[in-house]
């Protein structure tokens, strides 16, 4: 035998049409725009006076960051937005424009005066080079060559001038029978203890790197390369490098950045990252917050304004704004108290 709906039960049945319709009416129209700015500005009031550290968990904000290192960088959409982030560099803009007009002389000149400056930490970490044999010996190889070819362009010089070619040939073979001999010496060290003459060599490479930044005219050799490149049109990288050498640097890249952002050290980092975040913007309000990024209110909630009709429309078509609005309010007229009221 069917049950019949009580008087109660029909009454709220009505209301929460009632209110559904009310609700979809806000979100319609003219009415729309007005709502989500009430709404944002609610909402903003209602936190202004409020800091972020009270209203945010950092622990909750730490989980969510390790959650988030662990699991995003490997999913499909991060692959789907490296491939498009990577057709993008390899086919350039539409319309290629001179470097110069994107870059502001003036910030690549401070920049390179800042690198430059940087030449101690650089001087330290060449000189950390020293302990590896492996360098030593390309080191010595590599002077060896540099000293093998200056020797060859002045020997091909001082051909054309009679007799002194074959004493240059005489310095030349002598040079290259030390080189030589120094060179075996040091593949028998590989794997051993680096040699005194290993040692020396980088240690020498590495003065002429470090005499090389504190040059003067380094600074302006580099504004040249600048000026030069300024010139130069923007293009995609397709020309230079081919769709499958691109693809395999850009999957080794992904790899590199997923295998290492799993790894425990990486979330250690992020919970400092975290903590710096709270001691150095906790204290704020979200709107104290907006106005250290220098973003303003209104214009937040304007952008709100413009991003909602496409949203609710959406939904809309889709039937699913009126079951959202519906399921929020019907546990209310379903229940028991809100029943006895009605009867």
């Amino acid at each position: 035998m069917a049950v019949t709906p009580s008087r109660a039960q029909l009454l709220a049945d009505q209301l929460l049409d009632a209110q559904v319709r009310y609700h979809l009416d806000r979100l319609s129209g003219e009415h729309l725009a007005h709502t989500v700015t009430g709404l944002a500005d609610s909402l903003f009031a209602g936190v202004g006076e409020h800091q972020i550290g009270d209203l945010v968990d950092r622990d909750a904000v730490k989980e969510a960051v390790r959650r988030a290192l662990a699991t995003v960088p490997g999913s499909a959409a991060v692959s789907g937005i490296v491939e498009m982030a990577a057709t993008v560099l390899r086919d350039g803009p539409g319309e290629p424009h001179p470097l110069g007009e994107l870059i502001d002389r003036d910030r690549v000149e401070v920049l390179v005066d800042e690198l430059l400056a940087l030449h101690p930490v650089v001087e330290r970490a060449l000189g950390r080079l020293t302990e590896s044999p492996l360098v030593g010996t390309m080191a010595s190889r590599f002077m060896g060559r540099i000293v093998g070819e200056v020797l060859q362009a002045n020997k091909a010089v001082a051909d054309k001038v009679p007799g002194l070619g074959s004493l240059m040939s005489f310095g030349t073979s002598a040079a290259s029978r030390v080189m030589g001999a120094a060179d075996r010496q040091f593949e028998g060290l590989i794997g051993d203890t680096m040699g005194k003459g290993g040692a020396f060599a980088v240690r020498r490479l590495n003065a002429i790197v470090i005499e090389t930044l504190r040059d003067p005219t380094t600074r302006d050799a580099l504004m040249q390369v600048w000026d030069l490149l300024a010139q130069e049109p923007v293009r995609g990288l397709g020309g230079r490098v081919d769709r499958e050498g691109f693809a395999g640097v850009r999957d080794a890249v992904h790899d590199l950045v997923v295998s290492t952002l799993t790894k425990e050290q990486v979330a250690l980092l992020g919970d400092a990252v975290v903590d710096g975040f709270f001691e150095r913007f906790g204290g704020y309000s979200p709107t104290g917050l907006l106005d250290e990024l220098d973003l303003d209110r209104e214009e937040v909630v304007a952008d709100l304004v413009r991003i909602a009709p496409v949203v609710v429309e959406a939904l809309r078509e889709s039937g699913d704004l009126d079951r959202i609005v519906r399921e929020v309010l019907a546990p209310f007229y379903a229940s028991r108290e809100v029943r006895d009221l009605l009867a």
